[in-house]
């Protein structure tokens, strides 16, 4: 599957996207995609793996063109698209050249043909376009529901979208409309983001405020920066204080003005910086942890800090799961925390796993290791490859030149320089004829 990577049909969502990089949010958890179920198919016909992702596989044919088909050999859409996305929920943007792009949906029909410089995938029932360089919104039958006019749009997020006029000859504007394409916030602001959790954050007078959906000024345009609220709270950034504050949803601050900057937002708790240093700050205001060099962010609960050049993890509620005393050095230093209830630790170039009571579980005696997925873990020792479980004991023996984790039911191994995929059976599943007999110890 090719990714778009042209620039002139660009699919571009402006949504959660903040003015400048001095505080950042996450979109909340309604906003992320659901994960992705995928099958994988051999096709012993070409030789090849077949990824079906939520049912669907792209197919290619030998003039480089795309289409679609289904698990059971259904043909969707024979291939004709130059280059195509892959489905989004119901939606797949597709298409014919660089500069002309539609939308088909999962059986293959065209809901918007491609003609179009850009397209975005539905939000609020409403899909955005670009035509003749001017935007509009068509419904997802595909009924034009407002013609392309406008120098910009926003996506529709709580029956408004922002869009841009042309005041004079000089300057724009921008102003809120609904699906009947009516004026409903009439063009004032310099810059105007989408609605979310029933404000808007926009730019005025080279500051930016907040509105309501009656255009009702909330938050002052005082601030160089906002955030849109998340959970009922959000931050501004005081150029004069040259820091940030939290503020809730009756606009008023529930932390002072001692922040530098705000870096992510998960599982209820905000990243923020302090002279250099990280912490978390939840939703009420409260700091409730200490200050760290690095932190991870929680993911399922636990967040990997570090402080010194060491590393540690602790839990959503300020205990210590394990010390800061691993080394978890190079690339994987803040990549990985728990993977199917083991997080991977270094110390000393040595590398083990831990559970979630911060007890080594398996011994820190490997010379490089991956995460735990599907129940394996590739290990290495004695600069060779094997699979160890859950519990430490081996499963395939140390006999590969490198492993990967398990993903989608294949891990890769090379042995004597071929490559190879397995199942978490420990049998070849791709290119096996050169495939080493191994014994596969009980799991």
């Amino acid at each position: 599957m090719k990714s778009l990577r042209r620039t002139v049909c660009l699919i571009l969502i402006m949504a959660g996207i903040l003015p400048g990089n001095a505080i950042w949010a996450q979109r909340q958890k309604k906003d992320t995609p659901q994960k992705e179920s995928v099958v994988i198919v051999d096709d012993e016909a070409c030789g090849c793996e077949l990824y079906f992702v939520n049912g669907i596989q792209t197919t290619q044919n030998e003039d480089g063109l795309f289409g679609f088909k289904r698990e059971d050999g259904t043909v969707i859409v024979e291939p004709r698209y130059k280059f195509v996305d892959k489905f989004h929920g119901d939606y797949c943007i597709v298409f014919i050249d660089y500069e002309q792009c539609g939308l088909i949906d999962r059986d293959g029909n065209e809901i918007l043909k491609p003609v179009f410089q850009e397209i975005n995938y539905p939000t609020d029932g409403m899909i955005r376009v670009k035509q003749n360089e001017l935007y509009g919104f068509y419904d997802t039958t595909g009924r034009l529901m407002i013609e392309p006019q406008y120098l910009a749009v926003s996506g529709f997020e709580e029956g408004l979208a922002s869009v841009a006029v042309e005041i004079d000859s000089f300057s724009i504007a921008y102003g809120y409309i609904d699906h009947q394409n009516r004026m409903i916030i009439p063009p004032q602001f310099q810059y105007a983001y989408p609605f979310h959790e029933g404000y808007a954050v926009a730019k005025k007078y080279d500051r930016f405020g907040m509105i309501d959906h009656n255009g009702r000024e909330v938050l002052t345009f005082k601030y160089d920066h906002v955030t849109y609220m998340i959970n009922g709270v959000f931050w501004a950034f005081d150029s004069e204080l040259d820091k940030c504050a939290l503020f809730n949803n009756k606009f008023k601050p529930i932390t002072q003005f001692v922040y530098d900057n705000v870096t992510d937002y998960t599982e209820g708790f905000f990243t923020v910086e302090r002279n250099g240093k990280k912490t978390f700050v939840d939703t009420k205001g409260r700091q409730r942890f200490e200050y760290y060099d690095e932190v991870s962010g929680f993911i399922g609960g636990f967040s990997m800090v570090a402080r010194d050049g060491h590393y540690g993890i602790i839990n959503t509620r300020g205990k210590t799961i394990l010390p800061m005393e691993y080394d978890n050095s190079g690339y994987r230093s803040m990549e990985y925390i728990f993977s199917e209830g083991l997080a991977m630790v270094e110390k000393s170039g040595r590398f083990g796993f831990v559970d979630k009571r911060g007890r080594i579980v398996i011994p820190i005696i490997y010379e490089s290791a991956q995460h735990c997925t599907e129940g394996l873990i590739p290990v290495q020792k004695d600069r060779m490859w094997g699979f160890i479980d859950k519990e430490g004991n081996v499963f395939i023996d140390f006999i590969f030149d490198a492993a990967s984790f398990f993903e989608w039911g294949r891990a890769e191994v090379v042995y004597n320089s071929e490559v190879f995929k397995i199942n978490p059976e420990g049998r070849c599943v791709k290119n096996c004829k050169k495939f080493p007999k191994i014994e596969l110890w009980p799991r």
